[in-house]
């Protein structure tokens, strides 16, 4: 796929898909492999998996990166509603767990609207919301589902590759993808920390930054995991990964710069 080759029409659902959420997948799906390439790699085509594989959509023949599609109708927000909370939380925690791919749409005109991949070191359970279970008089009663907190993950771990029907060169986008390479191999329990400090570094705004900066979120970072009390140490700890992953520059007596 490269910019001004992209198709953003959907393709007709068959007769016997009549519901919303059925046509939508139909829609989604196939215009995924019509149109979409590898992220990871640049190949040129994706596959489908065979059996509906419970933990993934799509493959990588080049490079095996595997990835599970979610959709919204309009504009992505927040959250993206997902499927069963146990199934997920399972998947994540797992060492099989796809990379994530968010498409928006309009199911007015049929039309894919945007599309952004997160890198599956980024796809981590700290992005899981828990909801109610469903009442006793629904018809699945007690069912619990989730949601998945995109606002959780830092942009660095958000690669868009169409927003707003404006794509991405397929290049910048491969190289976005290897700049997270660093971060591959990191447990899901190290990387919620991770992402967390990450994103508070993106949230001071500057290439660079101080140590101190960074202090000035230990509140923040607490509440998000009180089960540390150790808060100042595990930053100083997340800066020395995030250095080590090449993602950051130490530049001596408490600065660093974004690479």
């Amino acid at each position: 796929m490269i910019a001004g080759d992209v198709n953003f029409e959907f393709e007709e659902a068959p007769v016997e898909f009549t519901s919303g959420s059925q046509k939508a997948r139909i829609w989604t799906e196939s215009w995924v492999l019509r149109e979409m390439y590898c992220p990871a790699c640049g190949a040129p085509s994706l596959y489908e998996f065979e059996n509906n594989k419970p933990v993934a959509d799509f493959f990588c023949g080049l490079c095996d990166e595997e990835y599970e599609l979610k959709s919204k109708n309009g504009r992505i927000g927040k959250t993206v509603p997902d499927g069963a909370y146990g199934t997920m939380m399972s998947r994540l925690q797992s060492n099989t767990k796809p990379s994530l791919m968010i498409l928006s749409y309009e199911a007015r005109t049929k039309l894919v609207r945007g599309l952004t991949v997160i890198p599956k070191q980024f796809f981590i359970p700290e992005l899981i919301h828990k909801r109610k279970p469903l009442a006793k008089t629904a018809r699945r009663a007690g069912w619990v589902g989730c949601d998945i907190k995109i606002d959780r993950v830092p942009h660095f771990g958000k690669i868009p590759l169409i927003t707003d029907r404006i794509v991405r060169p397929k290049d910048e986008v491969v190289a976005n993808w290897e700049r997270t390479a660093g971060l591959r191999k990191k447990s899901f329990k190290q990387m919620g920390w991770v992402a967390d400090v990450l994103l508070c570094i993106e949230r001071i705004g500057q290439q660079e930054f101080t140590l101190d900066d960074v202090y000035k979120f230990e509140n923040y970072l607490g509440e998000l995991h009180p089960e540390n009390n150790h808060v100042k140490p595990k930053i100083r700890q997340q800066l020395q990964v995030l250095r080590d992953a090449e993602i950051l520059e130490f530049l001596g007596q408490g600065q660093y710069r974004i690479k």
